[in-house]
């Protein structure tokens, strides 16, 4: 849809309903767009923060969308842009890590739950957390927003045939990083 036409719908609609259209859009992808922040930047005051960013992005540009997959690969798309953008800032160049310690103690004394999760869920999500990046996009494209992988290699600009590796990859550390901590454990021994 060209942009004059756009406006004469919009001209046409009372206030209220141009807002009410972006609430409706908004309300449709603000939870992929806040899972897919929190899987890439890992906190949740950073994930907030791109979440507000892509929002504020479709205000601004009021993108017409062809239909529900269009809009749906759009608002991955600038979420993944924002979350590259967000680690590639200045202020995350000149962050210092924190010792492991102090992360663990952080994370101990930390009330405020987002999800009640059983310890195997949680030891998938740490998992997931822990692997670079690019694996961690493609995971969570196919199995929490069940994309295919055309789907998803639209999105991330990459072929089929690296999604298809890039799943295979995270697969794989996947399961290492998850045996881990039973070999620690004394369980999960092989013979």
């Amino acid at each position: 849809m060209d942009s004059m036409r756009r406006e004469k719908i919009v001209e046409n609609l009372e206030p209220q309903n141009v807002y009410s259209s972006y609430e409706e859009i908004i309300r449709r992808n603000s939870d992929m767009v806040y899972r897919l922040a929190f899987s890439l930047v890992k906190t949740r005051s950073d994930a907030e923060d791109i979440y507000q960013e892509v929002f504020l992005r479709y205000m601004q540009k009021e993108p017409a969308f062809q239909n529900a997959e269009h809009e749906k690969a759009w608002f991955l798309r600038v979420t993944i842009n924002c979350c590259k953008n967000f680690w590639k800032s200045p202020w995350m160049q000149r962050r210092v890590a924190m010792e492991s310690g102090e992360v663990e103690d952080a994370a101990e004394n930390k009330k405020e739950a987002v999800y009640e999760l059983d310890h195997d869920k949680a030891a998938l999500i740490d998992a997931v957390k822990r692997l670079p990046a690019k694996y961690r996009v493609v995971i969570h494209l196919f199995y929490y927003e069940e994309l295919t992988v055309e789907e998803i290699g639209r999105i991330t600009k990459a072929k089929a045939s690296t999604v298809r590796t890039r799943l295979t990859r995270a697969r794989r550390q996947l399961g290492s990083l998850l045996k881990a901590p039973l070999a620690h454990n004394g369980g999960g021994s092989r013979k």
